[in-house]
């Protein structure tokens, strides 16, 4: 797994970003994303897909702070939609360096299978 050396700054904004947004739907700040969207003035979809990277695990947030993510994690790729659960999405950050999918392939093993660049 190829890590990077340096911190990917667009991911850390995003991330602090979306933790923002949440504790301010938390807190009652904002009610819905689409009041988050209007004050922010963004499309309620991006919102929405940014509020999502605060269901990364804990290890993998703090990877991505301190710039040990993968090399092939991307705010692109992590915006498509990640895993819920934070021991798959361990196991496939521990095995590969594709991002983080919802479903991604699987082998009958039960390990994600490598994709292609085609």
């Amino acid at each position: 797994m190829a890590l990077r050396d340096q911190q990917d700054i667009t991911l850390i904004k995003a991330v602090a970003r979306a933790f923002r947004w949440r504790r301010m739907l938390e807190t009652g700040r904002y009610s819905t994303i689409d009041e988050i969207a209007a004050a922010e003035k963004i499309n309620d979809s991006y919102v929405s897909r940014v509020l999502r990277l605060t269901l990364l695990a804990p290890d993998i947030v703090e990877a991505i702070l301190d710039g040990r993510q993968p090399e092939g994690m991307t705010l692109p790729g992590l915006l498509k939609g990640v895993a819920v659960e934070w021991e798959r999405q361990s196991r496939l950050w521990h095995s590969q360096s594709e991002p983080m999918m919802v479903n991604p392939p699987i082998r009958e093993d039960n390990r994600p299978l490598k994709l292609s660049n085609h």
